[in-house]
């Protein structure tokens, strides 16, 4: 933190400079914040930071405007009837106990439903607290985000490789190649993939003679850049990868190298790869078959090269099909754990294994209603209506949000609507009363994200170099607000059937960190084996809450002090020394570090997705004369709350309808007009884009928006309502395996109406006192 002061007035005029990262997306740009009091005067990039160097896109500097947002709630809110009341935290916390606890002790714990927004991943006392709190909660009925978007390539990695945090990572910017299918990192500033100003990593890649293709049924911005564009008909992409697999091994050109013998599986995937012929699979995808087999020659003639696939990949029919057989592709050329191929982090807060295998967290448990398998803990958000409908053993009664927007993300989001009306009670841990937390029968308020400290957890596991940067709270938390993981240790004692007297937060929070050093100095492989238990807690004692579990995890991390063992080692205090972060060094080869498999080996040909392929074989035959809708990413909205941010909204309407001209001459359609659009789930009328950018048969909406029901507090948002996507997508249509909600390639019909969107039915509508 600097403080700089104006000569030209004797007013005082200090500001403050504060460096911190990002935490509104992937990227994890660095910041440079100045601030006047309370007061954010301007951000910049942080030309020091050693992964973003200056780089900053619009998202980043809306945090002035969402640190100052009236409409983000400040006290907690208790609904009276059709009122909200502010209500004191005592009183919001009784409240909660006094109706969640009879839940619990007539239903079972599974009477209680968790969603988990996507915002928790970008904050660390979440992060970090969650787990205890749903481990004290115990229900099975947990849903998340993750399964509206990256959780095939979570499974995929947990079948392959043993855990699904070895999420391979393209080795960006030592490159020569890049197959993207499904990605467009110039909006999403790289997913499961952090990489800031992804525009200029591509660029340098071109200029040192690389080359990288996309493949996407939209000419997204990334396809723009690309050296090459391909449109593909959404849902073919496995179609696709089996064709690129079968030319490696028709032409001889897979290489296994240091791989070799680290492989199961190698037969049964070219056994599978030869009903997949170029020229059975290109005329489902829309690729013609000497494409396909130039693709895979380049993968596999070019020493530093990358398969990435993402977002487009992920949610749809075969989502962890696509997920599995890409990281095949890059094993089966020799890119994996290789130097511009794709590689495994190393991050700054990494474990030592207890064990070095286990079976896969899968199907361990299913959905009462459709028998959806359990995946790494949590039951598919598409399932998560008629669990709330269904009478019967494990039916949810009571729900819990947490930094989500369910009611507007999930599919068949107005089954979604009606069905939480139904619960007989609701909390909400929010920053927002939005679409989701309307419902509501208490909401507990979040800070602003500058008045909590910040470390990336999860987004340097995913890094493309290694690097650790923790930024301290811009602004203090006012004495009256509650941090996030102060509220969920309160929700802790709220579930808990022993009443918890005294000081919670400090009581819980001890308990916490003791257990966790408790587990520690048990695991062989820890720097800290047979440590004294007090010794270790009495080190960390001078901090508490997220720095005093980030600190213990730094210390016993790869590159930590390990309590003494490595004096010249990281911990928190050298990371505050180092306000615009440190580089680690760049991603090393460590497969033989990262397999966590029963068998020490990577797992080529998982049974359950080998099983999974007589399902796509099914739609080579199949055809359809619908419309199919797909969705779209904007650098400027990455969630839905961003819509009340002035400055990520200005400007065009982005919320349009885009067709191609094809299909709007055969409809009928110009540009302007209103289209009705109509699936099987429901109907939204959206204005209409034509361009070429789209392939003829697709149209295009992007997701987040439709903030046109009753009951929000979202002002700015209203004003930019935009119509719902998620009203047309089909909970019942799914990824099999993983349960992952299919949001591409939905089929949809379009005709010309005169009408304009209109608010939604009235669901729940509240009056604000």
């Amino acid at each position: 933190m600097i403080v700089l002061k104006s000569e030209t007035s004797k007013v005082d005029q200090s500001i403050t400079v504060n460096y911190r990262t990002c935490p509104l997306c992937e990227a994890t740009c660095g910041l440079e914040i100045h601030t006047k009091g309370q007061e954010v005067i301007h951000i910049k990039g942080d030309k020091l930071d050693p992964l973003s160097r200056g780089y900053l896109c619009p998202k980043g500097y809306s945090l002035k405007e969402l640190h100052s947002d009236p409409d983000r709630l400040k006290k907690p809110m208790i609904r009276r009837g059709e009122n909200w009341e502010e209500a004191s935290w005592d009183e919001a916390f009784s409240e909660i106990r006094m109706r969640l606890r009879p839940i619990i002790e007539n239903y079972g714990k599974n009477a209680v439903g968790v969603y988990l927004g996507n915002p928790i991943v970008h904050n660390l006392g979440l992060m970090l607290y969650m787990p205890m709190f749903l481990r004290s909660l115990g229900s099975k009925n947990i849903f998340s985000a993750s399964t509206l978007d990256q959780i095939p390539k979570q499974l995929s990695s947990e079948f392959m490789f043993g855990s699904d945090s070895n999420l391979p990572i393209p080795d960006i910017d030592r490159t020569d190649f890049i197959l993207m299918i499904g990605a467009n990192p110039l909006a999403s500033n790289g997913s499961l993939m952090t990489a800031p100003n992804m525009r200029g990593r591509l660029k340098s890649l071109q200029e040192r003679g690389g080359k990288f293709i996309v493949i996407d049924p939209v000419r997204t911005v990334t396809a723009k850049q690309a050296d090459e564009h391909h449109f593909i008909r959404p849902g073919t992409d496995a179609l696709l990868l089996l064709g690129l697999i079968h030319t490696l091994f028709a032409e001889n050109l897979v290489k296994l190298g240091k791989l070799a013998d680290l492989i199961n599986g190698l037969e049964d995937i070219e056994l599978l790869s030869k009903d997949f012929a170029p020229e059975l699979v290109g005329p489902k995808c829309g690729i013609p078959a000497e494409t396909i087999r130039c693709m895979a020659r380049e993968l596999a003639t070019t020493p530093k090269a990358v398969v990435y696939g993402r977002m487009g990949t992920c949610t749809q029919l075969f989502g962890t099909m696509n997920s599995w057989l890409i990281e095949v592709i890059n094993v089966l050329t020799g890119h994996l754990d290789s130097e511009g191929g794709v590689m495994f982090t190393n991050p700054a807060t990494r474990r030592a294994q207890t064990k070095k295998s286990r079976k896969p967290r899968y199907n361990r448990f299913q959905s009462n209603v459709r028998n959806l398998p359990e995946v790494l803990g949590e039951l598919p958000t598409s399932s998560l209506a008629e669990e709330v409908e269904n009478p019967g053993p494990d039916q949810i009664k009571a729900f819990i949000s947490v930094a989500g927007n369910p009611a507007l993300s999930a599919p068949n989001s107005e089954r979604l609507n009606k069905a939480l009306e139904k619960v007989d009670f609701m909390v909400s841990l929010d920053c927002y009363l939005n679409e989701t937390t309307r419902h509501a029968d208490v909401i507990l308020p979040a800070p602003s994200p500058l008045e909590r400290s910040h470390y990336d957890i999860t987004f340097y596991s995913l890094a493309i170099r290694n690097v650790a940067h923790y930024s301290p709270a811009v602004f203090d938390l006012p004495k009256e607000h509650k941090d996030e993981w102060e509220t969920l240790l309160n929700l802790i004692a709220a579930v808990n059937d022993q009443e918890i007297t005294g000081d919670v937060t400090k009581t819980l929070d001890d308990v916490m960190v003791k257990e966790i050093i408790k587990h520690e100095v048990k695991n062989e492989n820890s720097p800290i084996y047979e440590k004294n238990n007090g010794e270790i807690m009495g080190l960390l004692n001078e901090r508490k809450g997220p720095e005093r579990l980030l600190d213990f995890y730094l210390r016993v991390g790869p590159y930590g002090d390990h309590f003494g063992k490595n004096p010249d080692g990281l911990t928190l205090a050298v990371l505050e020394d180092h306000p615009n972060g440190m580089d680690l060094g760049a991603l090393q080869p460590r497969i033989r570090d990262s397999l966590q498999t029963p068998s020490g080996k990577i797992e080529l040909a998982p049974s359950v997705l080998i099983n999974d392929v007589d399902r796509l074989k099914e739609t080579m035959n199949s055809h359809s004369d619908h419309l199919l809708l797909v969705g779209r990413r904007d650098l400027r909205s990455n969630n839905s709350w961003m819509h009340n941010l002035p400055v990520l909204v200005k400007g065009e309407d982005r919320c349009k309808l885009w067709l191609h001209p094809d299909d709007a001459n055969r409809i009928g359609l110009q540009a302007g007009d209103q289209a009705l659009v109509q699936s099987r789930t429901g109907q939204i009328i959206a204005p209409v884009q034509i361009t070429e950018d789209v392939m003829p048969g697709i149209v295009s909406l992007p997701h987040g928006w439709g903030h046109n029901v009753p009951g929000i507090r979202l002002h700015v948002a209203e004003q930019n309502a935009g119509s719902n996507v998620n009203i047309l997508t089909d909970e019942q249509v799914i990824d099999t395996v993983s349960g992952t909600a299919v949001l591409n390639g939905v089929p949809v019909r379009i005709e010309k109406t005169e009408d304009t969107p209109i608010r939604s039915v009235a669901t729940n509508a509240m009056q604000e006192n």
